[in-house]
């Protein structure tokens, strides 16, 4: 029975993720923060650009229309 092999996980100095919003810092990426997909492109937020904008999230809404 073959096992597929995971990548190793990223180094998470190796990257710093901002805000997609409000452009807040953060290292690696934490896990209360919410990631979307746009137009084939991760756009991280962070937790309190989400939790005010949670509605247009959860509709599906691309953030140029919050």
């Amino acid at each position: 029975m073959d096992q597929q092999q995971n990548p190793p996980p990223a180094d998470p100095g190796a990257e710093s993720i901002m805000c997609s919003r409000c452009g807040t810092a953060a290292e690696g990426t934490p896990p209360t923060w919410t990631c979307s997909v746009e137009n084939h492109t991760r756009r991280y937020f962070c937790d309190e650009c989400a939790r005010a904008n949670l509605r247009a999230i959860e509709s599906r809404l691309d953030s140029a229309w919050w």
